[in-house]
């Protein structure tokens, strides 16, 4: 019996062969591929299937008409302009809860958590009780001209409730894990408050900053639950997509509901490929910068 050579400088190549590092790695490959195309990839098919039995005229028909746009704009675009909230708000609690100790800062903490656990009709039924018109907070803004339930505004205010969690937690463990040494560097060198955060602090944070707005958005537009209460679901005004979707089901239309399905797929799909194509270059980016160089452009 014949025993093939080992390569003592690296133990895993053998004459012929190349083990893996890491053990199991074809198994556990296996397993990920298959969970993967049976939660995600096989349904998601299974959409563009079902629209693609109507024909790409009669798709085109549905996508373009004014009632589906007006859905899908008023969708994306609130979901955007919430996730932008977020990452501002969220970047600012996120930085008191690492950097400052106050009283009651364990039950703020818990309850930014509050959004996850708290089901979504529950939100939407609470809000909608709180800026409607006869509520504690609508009372005394719709005198003053600010209307917020049954408006897009309202919309905007549900989905920043629902998306603040992401961004805080997103950004929180890598505040945690920053070099203050960098901070106190730029400073003794004579750089300013504000130049300390946006040539030191900003570039360490905003991959992470990127990726809690993507996951805001990506909640934002498939959110149903805490919308639909406050939103008061008029067509070309206040209608989600996702509450359009809804409604050719219960239409019993079933190509139509999927063909609005997948054209919200397909516009999420490519938003996320940008603002991770987007993250990537900021990685890349900073990688390149030198923390002593970063220190004395400040």
């Amino acid at each position: 019996m014949s025993i093939s050579a080992v390569d003592t400088r690296n133990p895993s190549r053998s004459s012929g062969t190349l083990r893996s590092p890491i053990p199991g790695f074809r198994l556990a490959l296996g397993y990920t591929l298959f969970w993967l195309g049976l939660i995600v990839l096989i349904p998601l098919a299974g959409v563009f299937f079902k629209a693609a039995t109507l024909g790409p005229a009669e798709i085109w028909r549905i996508v373009s008409s004014e009632r589906v746009i007006a859905a899908l704009e008023l969708s994306f675009g609130t979901a955007l302009l919430a996730a932008a909230l977020n990452a501002v708000f969220g970047l600012l609690i996120a930085w008191v809860f690492v950097r400052y100790e106050f009283p009651g800062k364990r039950l703020f903490d818990a309850a930014i958590d509050l959004p996850f656990a708290l089901p979504t009709a529950v939100a939407g039924i609470a809000l909608t009780a709180l800026y409607a018109g006869n509520g504690w907070i609508g009372s005394w803004l719709e005198p003053l001209g600010v209307k917020v339930a049954y408006a897009p505004l309202g919309i905007v205010v549900a989905l920043t409730f629902i998306g603040l969690p992401f961004v805080v937690r997103t950004v929180e463990p890598v505040l945690r894990d920053a070099e203050q040494e960098l901070e106190e560097a730029a400073a003794s060198l004579g750089a300013t408050r504000r130049q300390t955060i946006t040539r030191v602090i900003l570039p360490s944070i905003l991959p992470a900053l990127l990726t809690g707005f993507a996951l805001a958005f990506a909640r934002g537009v498939g959110e149903y639950g805490s919308v639909i209460f406050i939103a008061g679901n008029i067509p070309f005004v206040s209608e989600i997509a996702p509450l359009l979707i809804v409604i050719r089901l219960e239409e019993f239309n079933y190509a139509g509901a999927t063909t609005v399905a997948a054209t919200m797929l397909v516009i999420s799909f490519a938003m996320l490929l940008a603002i991770n194509a987007l993250q990537s270059w900021s990685n890349r980016h900073r990688s390149r910068r030198p923390a002593a160089a970063v220190i004395k452009e400040s």
